[in-house]
C-alpha cells in the first residue's frame, strides 16, 4: 500500500493526545474524590456494565480516528484489472506433422477447436491476431476484436511442408507493431530505457522443431528487446501414430510425398518427430513468458485458457481513501451510539 499524501498520517497524533487528556482527567478525578460511607450508594451510581464493556466505545472511537487518519493520507492499493487494450497473436503450426492422429482426430483439428474456444472465451476482451506457419509464416488475420472472423479463418487452415517457428515469431511482432505504437517492427530499432512488458504477447503452438528460416532464439531476442513475451505450447505426444489429413487440410503442394489417399484423406505413414522442448523453454525464458506442454485436446484447452491471466490482467493502483473514511465514520458513530445508550438516564426502581 502506498499513500498520495503521506504527511496526512500526522493526524494520527491526535490519538496519543486523547490518551494524555484522559490520563490527566482521571488523575484530577482521583484528587477530587469524595468519601462515602455507603457501598450501596456507590453501586447505585456506577453504570451496570462490566469493566471491559465500558472500554468498548473508547476503543471503537480511537480505531475510527486511526482509519480516518489513514484515509486522509489517500492510500492506494494495487489490484488486478483486466487490460482491454492487450493484443494476443496466436501463431499456429500448420506443418504436415500436425496431421498426426496421436491426438484425435488429428493434431490440426484438435488445435483448431481449442483455438476457436479460446478466441470465443476472449470475446469483448483483448485484440487477437492469427499467424500460421509451416515452411514460411503468414499473417492470416491482423489483430482484431472480430471473433467471428477469427473463427472463420481457423476453419480454413491447411498444412504445408516445413516448420518456421522463428519466422512466425517475427511475423507476429510486426503484426503487433501495426496496432501498438509502443512496439517497434522488426526492421526498426526498439526505443531504449523502457521498463516492464508490452501490453501484447505471442502464443506459439507447435508440435515439432524449427527446420528452416530464422533461428527461434534470434526471434526470441527480438521479442525481448520489444518487451513482448512469448508463450510456447508444445502439442502432441511422443507416440508414433499415422498422419492423416483430409483434402481440406492439405494445400495441394508436394502431393507425391504423401503416398496416396488414406481413410478419406492423405496418409503418410507414422509420425515419429519429437517436440523441441529445450528451444521452446529457452524462448519463454528469454522473453519472460512460460512454456506449456499439452499431450491431448483437454490439456491444450487448459493451457490456452490459463494464458490470458498472464498478460491481459495488469495491476493498477486504486485509491481506497473512501473505504477507510467510511470505516472510520462507522466506528466513531458506533462508539458514540453505544456511549449514549449505556449512559442514558435510568428510571429509579420503585
Amino acid at each position: 500500500m502506498t499513500f498520495s499524501w503521506p504527511w496526512a498520517l500526522l493526524f494520527a497524533l491526535v490519538i496519543p493526545l486523547i490518551f494524555a487528556v484522559r490520563w490527566w482527567a482521571l488523575r484530577r478525578r482521583r484528587r477530587a474524590a469524595v468519601r462515602v460511607t455507603s457501598i450501596a450508594l456507590v453501586r447505585a451510581a456506577v453504570p451496570g456494565r462490566t469493566r471491559w464493556i465500558r472500554k468498548v466505545p473508547p476503543a471503537l472511537f480511537v480505531a475510527g480516528l486511526a482509519l480516518l487518519a489513514v484515509g486522509a493520507a489517500r492510500p492506494q492499493a494495487e489490484v488486478p484489472v483486466p487490460q482491454r487494450s492487450a493484443t494476443i497473436l496466436l501463431a499456429l503450426d500448420t506443418s504436415m506433422s500436425m496431421c498426426s492422429t496421436d491426438v484425435e482426430p488429428n493434431r490440426l483439428t484438435a488445435a483448431k477447436k481449442a483455438a476457436a474456444e479460446f478466441v470465443e472465451s476472449q470475446r469483448g476482451g483483448p485484440r487477437i491476431g492469427l499467424v500460421t506457419f509451416s515452411g514460411t509464416s503468414g499473417l492470416l488475420v491482423p489483430p482484431t476484436d472480430d471473433t467471428d472472423a477469427l473463427i472463420e479463418a481457423l476453419d480454413d487452415l491447411v498444412t504445408g511442408r516445413g516448420t518456421a517457428i522463428g519466422q512466425a515469431m517475427l511475423t507476429s511482432i510486426d503484426a503487433i507493431a501495426e496496432v501498438d505504437p509502443s512496439v517497434a517492427p522488426t526492421g526498426a530499432t526498439p526505443p531504449a530505457g523502457e521498463a516492464g512488458y508490452a501490453a501484447a504477447a505471442i502464443v506459439v503452438l507447435t508440435d515439432g522443431a524449427n527446420t528452416q528460416g530464422v533461428d527461434p532464439q534470434t526471434a526470441a531476442q527480438e521479442a525481448a528487446l520489444r518487451h513482448v513475451r512469448v508463450f510456447p505450447i508444445g502439442f502432441g505426444t511422443t507416440t508414433p501414430a499415422p498422419m492423416v489429413c483430409d483434402s481440406s487440410q492439405f494445400d495441394g503442394r508436394g502431393f507425391g510425398s504423401w503416398g496416396g489417399w488414406g481413410r478419406g484423406g492423405f496418409d503418410r505413414g507414422r509420425n515419429v518427430r519429437n517436440i523441441d522442448e529445450a528451444t521452446l523453454k529457452k524462448i519463454a525464458e528469454t522473453t519472460g513468458g512460460s512454456y506449456h506442454r499439452a499431450e491431448n485436446a483437454d490439456e491444450l484447452q487448459t493451457a490456452l485458457g490459463s494464458l490470458p491471466a498472464a498478460f491481459t490482467v495488469v495491476r493498477e493502483k486504486v485509491d481506497t481513501a473512501a473505504l477507510f473514511a467510511a470505516g472510520g465514520a462507522l466506528l466513531i458513530g458506533t462508539a458514540l451510539g453505544l456511549s449514549l445508550w449505556w449512559n442514558r438516564p435510568r428510571t429509579p426502581a420503585r
